[in-house]
């Protein structure tokens, strides 16, 4: 049992390395999403990709490990949960510490990571809408309607009302 507790804070410890990583690349496509810049945005997409696939493989072989430690202990695999196993652990304080304490980082890190994604996912947001709107714009001036002006053969010789210039935000 000791070997497969082991194991376990072994595949949580590289998990919560690989969530940092997933962390820190959260954050730096901050800035990135405010600049539009869309290449260095798929550049930190495709490196998130990456660890995503490492985290899976930790995740399947920490299910591997806690399906493992369910039989040993004689319970259910789908109840044993990070914090029951931490509990079970109270005759042995060294590795019940060391597991409630990557424990206790693991969530952190996730959580940490929900934020920045969610903030990063309403930035998103915004800039789809402010995208939108200036499509929106660009399509109205472009149906904007013509002046009744008719030459000799009486053909409409109207200009566009509406088109004689843009918006500069930065005038």
């Amino acid at each position: 049992m000791a070997s497969l507790i082991e194991e376990l804070l072994d595949v949580l410890e590289k998990e919560n390395s690989e969530y940092e990583i997933l962390l820190e690349l959260s954050e730096r496509k901050t800035p990135v999403i405010i600049r539009g810049d869309i290449v260095e945005l798929q550049k930190i997409t495709d490196e998130e990709q990456n660890v995503v696939n490492k985290i899976s493989r930790l995740e399947q072989k920490r299910e591997t490990v806690t399906s493992d430690i369910a039989n040993v202990i004689n319970k259910d695999v789908e109840t044993l949960k990070l914090s029951v196993l931490i509990q079970l652990l109270e005759k042995q304080p060294k590795e019940q510490e060391r597991l409630a304490v990557v424990h206790d980082r693991l969530q952190t890190t996730v959580n940490n990571i929900r934020m920045i994604n969610g903030q990063n996912a309403e930035l998103i947001k915004q800039s789809l809408e402010m995208v939108t709107f200036d499509l929106n714009l660009v399509q109205a001036m472009k149906r904007a309607p013509e002046t009744a002006n008719y030459n000799k053969g009486a053909i409409n010789a109207g200009d566009t009302l509406g088109t004689a210039g843009s918006f500069d935000a930065k005038q």
